[in-house]
């Protein structure tokens, strides 16, 4: 019962995580530091690389929230168990957009031209796409 409403409860953060900060980026110290959200920068994206901005709103957007509607359909008994497999893949592959934050921002540090600080967003959305991969795992076991 719990893990149903637990798992509800990400089409609610799932979306805050994506308006919320990830990270914090600036050119040289000396500047302010720009906050860059899922959201904000999907839209830069969209104007540069409309084949790299598909795959990343795939990632960070349509894969883990279609994975937290198909678990919810399992919980409440409007979908086969058999999915679970095929949701377990949509919640790996929404971790691929966590990678590809984490590696932005090691590459944006190692430059040293710029200033990169990870800001709350990013935790909270690590922790959506971590608690999905939980409660599907908790849903094959039971």
């Amino acid at each position: 019962m719990i893990l149903r409403y637990a798992n509800l409860s990400l089409l609610i953060l799932l979306p805050i995580a994506w308006f919320a900060p990830l990270l914090r980026a600036g050119f040289l110290p000396l500047f302010g530091l720009n906050e860059i959200s899922v959201v904000s920068g999907l839209q830069t994206l969209w104007k540069t690389d409309v084949f790299l901005a598909l795959l990343v709103t795939f990632f960070a957007i349509f894969a883990p929230y279609l994975k937290t509607l198909g678990l919810a359909l399992i919980h409440f008994g409007l979908l086969r168990r058999k999915v679970l497999p095929a949701l377990y893949i949509l919640g790996r592959l929404a971790m691929a957009d966590v990678f590809l934050i984490a590696l932005y921002i090691v590459v944006a540090k190692g430059v040293g031209v710029g200033k990169v600080e990870t800001a709350w967003g990013l935790y909270l959305f690590t922790a959506c796409i971590l608690a999905s991969l939980l409660f599907s795992f908790l849903t094959s076991k039971r």
